[in-house]
């Protein structure tokens, strides 16, 4: 069943405000540490009011990471303008995923370790992650129906690299290990995904 049952209706925009809050104090603490007393702090909102929103921290915590991760996905939608040609679509995307700030990487990666925990997040993980991919795909099919890309691998084999080596150069920003320049990573991204689609320099 999908996270959407655990759902609760009172609280209204205060209640929306607070999930909105959720991801900081997620991305500060982590998952396991993240407690109703870190979000009333946060938020001067009561715990006895968020338990009363959201019933228990496991379902507040669910929630607040399907709010999340349903504006990033909202935003990388955003991220493609009208008009542009899919070459610019699939550039627009790319850029969008590498311009998530620092915090929005602690909550993506919360979000999948948590998921490695609880079943029904996992499940939710599996939507977010058609809808994640859909816009690159639709962007590289798009490219071979007109005309734009010779490719010699399927869309979603393309997409498959490219969404992996977006996720590879988020895993050690997060852990604050060296890491490649956000300039250089693209440089050398960009000029593979230009190879997989058959675009020429």
């Amino acid at each position: 069943m999908p996270p959407a049952h655990r759902t609760r209706r009172a609280g209204g925009a205060k209640r929306i405000a607070v999930l909105d809050a959720v991801g900081p104090v997620l991305a500060e603490r982590g998952y396991e540490n993240t407690r109703f007393a870190d979000v009333s702090a946060a938020t001067g909102v009561a715990i006895s009011t968020l338990q009363n929103y959201f019933g228990s921290r496991e379902d507040m915590m669910i929630e607040a990471m399907r709010r999340y991760t349903d504006q990033e996905i909202v935003a990388l939608d955003a991220a493609v303008t009208t008009g542009q040609d899919p070459w610019g679509r699939l550039v627009a995307l790319i850029d969008r995923s590498l311009g998530n700030s620092g915090s929005t990487r602690q909550v993506l990666i919360e979000f999948w370790r948590a998921g490695m925990r609880d079943e029904e997040l996992r499940e939710y993980s599996l939507e977010v992650q058609h809808r994640y991919r859909e816009p690159f795909v639709r962007a590289v099919a798009d490219g071979r129906d007109q005309g734009f890309f010779t490719l010699v691998h399927s869309p979603d084999e393309i997409v498959d690299f490219l969404l992996v080596s977006l996720v590879g150069f988020m895993i050690p920003q997060v852990l604050q290990h060296p890491t490649p320049t956000a300039e250089g990573f693209r440089r050398v991204l960009l000029s593979q995904i230009r190879l997989a689609v058959g675009l020429q320099p």
